[in-house]
């Protein structure tokens, strides 16, 4: 059984959305060998740090929150898609070769998962794209990046699937996984009333 760890590894000095300060991790870490025998770290962390799942609240007004997703839904198989030939944004079009049924889970793998530091136009989902996966009803959709959009100023993407119910991961690594089909458990924090939740996510290969 071969294992992908498919999430961000949490640090100060790690990819974060648009390289804002504000969207950055900071770690205080209170040792104390003198007077006691402990090690004690606090972290502050925004909650749409590295590999997040949304929740419907992070863009629709009165969405539902973390609490809302079932916990099975966090075990699921996935398809992988390979969209590393794509250079701006995954379309309709670009997604219409593949075989996407009703309650899959899609991956989509890009250029992004390649890149080191914050890269302003990185690959995204498009409104048609995110159109066409809710047309096919499916229950959940990642990708490689720390956002599923980018430049559009109503969040078309996001909106599309959230008002539909459909779980978007966003801040995936798949560097090193195939096309093809696995087994994810990506679990969230269990965080109550918040509209994003950090996660670890890892694939399994399908026997």
């Amino acid at each position: 059984m071969k294992i992908y760890d498919i999430s961000m590894t949490i640090h100060e000095d790690m990819i974060v959305y648009k390289d804002k300060e504000e969207k950055r991790p900071h770690f205080n870490n209170k040792a104390n060998y003198i007077n006691a025998d402990y090690y004690d770290t606090d972290l502050y962390m925004n909650l749409h740090t590295g590999t997040h799942f949304d929740a419907p609240l992070h863009m629709v007004k009165d969405g539902q929150t973390m609490e809302g997703y079932k916990l099975e839904k966090f075990i699921t198989d996935v398809k992988v898609f390979n969209l590393e030939h794509l250079n701006n944004k995954i379309t309709k079009e670009d997604l219409l070769s593949y075989d996407i049924k009703a309650g899959d889970f899609i991956l989509l793998k890009t250029k992004n998962s390649y890149d080191t530091t914050f890269n302003f136009d990185f690959i995204y989902l498009d409104q048609s794209g995110a159109q066409y996966l809710a047309e096919r009803s499916i229950i959940g959709v990642g990708i490689d990046a720390l956002g599923i959009e980018r430049a559009q100023p109503e969040h078309e993407t996001h909106k599309v699937l959230l008002r539909r119910g459909i779980m978007i991961l966003e801040g995936l690594t798949l560097k090193e996984v195939e096309e093809g089909g696995y087994l994810m458990i990506a679990l969230p924090l269990k965080i109550k009333n918040v509209e994003a939740a950090p996660t670890r996510a890892v694939l399994v290969e399908n026997l």
